[in-house]
């Protein structure tokens, strides 16, 4: 999805990909075959970069710190981007500069095993009350690797799972939040920087299924309190590129940090088609140290959903549907093989009506899932 901006910018991308079939793989021409986290794969392709960024957090520091001693421009930089990688690293800086967080606790500090993190955990439980959240360190999306844990039993199977594939936790406080929601931020490495609008995300089975751009009802002082916190997270991080901080959102409108993100996020994938200048190309910007692309909207309302994986073998057939009931439908597919619960593409409705904008945008991800087939 970054394709688009850099040939309108004039900006040659180069990926490394595991195989030809990756999305990125299928419609940038210069193509290297190698794992983020091989060292000689990851230097070898460097080589020929002027900037290197990312579409996913994963690749080692230890490989990226070499990159600068080599003298390649990363951005974000493994300073920056271990706050996304490492969940305990993230907590410590947050509260550190003041951004609200929920509470939360070091679990593997000691060195005592798997008894002395459910002795810890049962600590926390104690002093932020039960049920509570249990969280790998590093690793885990969509839901993966979360667990609402309830009761002691429940702690002692997850920490025990943990230590066996040598997973690190950490413990936060069960958050009542009211809905989910998502600041975007852009930054470049001169300090320029740029907001876009607050957007409510709605998750379901731990993924990311609706976006709603404005977060709807989100009054003025709100929105504006979490552009601050994500415009301070990306200058006191230093983050060059799109960040994206995910909040929770409580009764009394108070907000809190769930996660971050160092890159273009899917919160934001509604900016392709209802901004001025999407996420993708303000991350390419950014990261090129260009003056950034303003990120109003170009509509009212935008909503966007995402298009889950089903059992459909072949979803182009249900194009014909789609683009026939809504010719101001958006539709974007990824190129990835359609697997049951895996984001294949996603679809954006522009309008001047909330609830018909959500309609219009569901419907289609539905009959483009499988779901429905009228």
């Amino acid at each position: 999805m970054m394709q688009p901006a850099a040939i309108a910018l004039g900006v040659r991308l180069r990926v490394l990909a595991t195989g030809p079939d990756e999305s990125a793989a299928q419609v940038i021409p210069d193509v290297a075959l190698g794992a983020h986290d091989d060292p000689q794969a990851v230097l070898a392709f460097a080589r020929s970069c002027d900037v290197i960024t990312f579409d996913h957090e994963h690749v080692p520091t230890p490989v990226l710190e070499r990159l600068i001693e080599l003298g390649v421009a990363v951005r974000p930089g493994p300073g920056a981007l271990v706050h996304a990688q490492d969940k305990s690293i993230m907590r410590e800086r947050l509260s550190a500069i003041g951004v609200p967080c929920p509470q939360w606790a070091h679990l593997d500090d000691s060195g005592d095993g798997v008894e002395g993190v459910i002795a810890r955990a049962t600590e926390f439980a104690k002093e932020a009350g039960w049920p509570f959240i249990l969280k790998t360190a590093r690793g885990g999306y969509d839901g993966k690797g979360v667990w609402r844990i309830e009761d002691a039993q429940q702690l002692r199977e997850v920490a025990q799972g943990a230590a066996t594939r040598g997973v690190k936790l950490i413990a936060e406080a069960l958050v009542p939040f009211t809905r989910e929601l998502s600041a975007q931020v852009a930054r470049s490495p001169h300090g320029q920087a740029v907001a876009y609008p607050v957007v409510e995300t709605v998750q379901r089975e731990g993924i990311c299924r609706e976006v709603y751009a404005p977060a709807p009802g989100l009054d003025a002082d709100r929105s504006a309190e979490a552009q601050r916190i994500a415009l301070t997270i990306a200058r006191e991080l230093d983050v060059t590129g799109m960040l994206a901080v995910e909040l929770f959102q409580t009764a009394d409108g108070a907000l809190s940090v769930n996660e971050l993100a160092m890159r273009p996020h899917n919160s934001g994938h509604w900016s392709i088609d209802a901004a001025v200048t999407s996420q993708f190309e303000n991350h390419l910007r950014a990261v090129l140290d260009l003056p950034l692309g303003a990120p109003t909207p170009q509509a009212p309302v935008a909503v966007m959903a995402n298009v889950l994986g089903l059992d459909l073998p072949d979803v182009y057939p249900a194009y014909l549907h789609c683009m026939a009931r809504d010719p101001g439908l958006k539709i974007h597919m990824y190129g990835k093989a359609v697997k049951p619960g895996r984001k294949i593409g996603h679809v954006t409705v522009l309008g001047d009506d909330f609830e018909d904008c959500v309609e219009r945008a569901t419907h289609a991800a539905a009959y483009l899932r499988g779901e429905i087939d009228e």
